[in-house]
């Protein structure tokens, strides 16, 4: 069932939030934004941030408007986060969320094989996650019985200021003193050897086996929690690895730099620069 959240303040384009699964008798919602006319239109799964503990579909709402407005499907989702549920629980829900908008991908306009995944902050880590682990049996755990056969292989993954290495933001927020974002940490990950476990750049480093489709991170170079190195070392272990990946810093920008803002330094170029990434690997 789906529920029109605006039919017509913007005619360009439909937003409507949809259920995509039900977890102990909650549904769990994707904020659709499609696009007008009819495709096939490039698709992709919205991971919101948060520090992996708060936020929901709403967030980067002027991203995801920015992306239909352009002819590109948008599907942000709700997932499960602390205290009701630690990781892997919240990637369970986004490689749930990749399979089911592969699975509606013909009848909202687009293609199976050109759905990708987008986030920020905690989303940005869960993103690449999602993106580099679509078959691990923990992340693949909840099924969808309407398609059992489609899995959650992604076309594009883009990490926008990702907290991509857990434990070494961990760190830098108990030197800083940051005791909400190290409770947060706490939340979700329960463990340092966890935050080893889920951080993108140590996975890239022990040479596990991933799927690496075509990659954008971009981030600011004065991003408190990111430092540049971090990003640098998963750039360089992607390529290592054998995958494709390219890497946009944003000069003087700090961490959450257009989060919410619309009009912030660098909020459209990078916009712009995503758009043009997602349609390079959509045909």
């Amino acid at each position: 069932m789906a529920t029109i959240v605006e039919a017509q303040t913007r005619p360009e384009i439909r937003v409507e939030d949809v259920e995509y699964q039900r977890q102990g008798g909650k549904a769990l919602l994707a904020r659709v934004y499609r696009p007008a006319g009819t495709g096939p239109f490039p698709a992709v799964v919205q991971v919101h941030g948060g520090a992996w503990t708060s936020k929901d579909r709403t967030d980067n709402d002027f991203i995801s408007r920015a992306f239909a407005e352009s002819g590109i499907l948008v599907a942000s989702l709700d997932f499960r986060m602390p205290p009701e549920a630690p990781y892997p629980a919240s990637i369970a829900d986004i490689n749930l969320g990749i399979r089911w908008l592969k699975a509606r991908a013909r009848t909202y306009g687009s293609r199976p094989d050109w759905v990708g995944v987008f986030g920020t902050s905690s989303g940005g880590h869960q993103a690449l996650l999602a993106a580099m682990r679509p078959d691990n049996p923990d992340y693949a755990a909840l099924p969808l019985p309407e398609a059992p056969q489609i899995d959650a292989r992604v076309a594009f993954v883009v990490s926008g200021w990702g907290v991509l290495d857990p434990l070494l933001r961990y760190h830098l927020a108990k030197k800083a003193g940051n005791a909400e974002l190290v409770e947060n940490h706490h939340a979700f990950w329960r463990d340092e050897a966890t935050m080893s476990e889920g951080s993108p750049p140590a996975i890239l480093d022990r040479g596990d086996k991933v799927h690496l489709p075509p990659a954008l991170v971009f981030g600011g170079d004065s991003d408190e929690w990111v430092p540049v190195e971090t990003m640098q070392r998963l750039v360089a272990g992607w390529k290592k690895a054998g995958g494709d990946i390219e890497l946009q810093f944003y000069k003087g920008a700090n961490h959450g730099f257009m989060t919410g803002k619309p009009d912030a330094p660098y909020a459209r170029p990078a916009i712009e620069r995503m758009k043009a990434f997602i349609r390079a690997h959509t045909g």
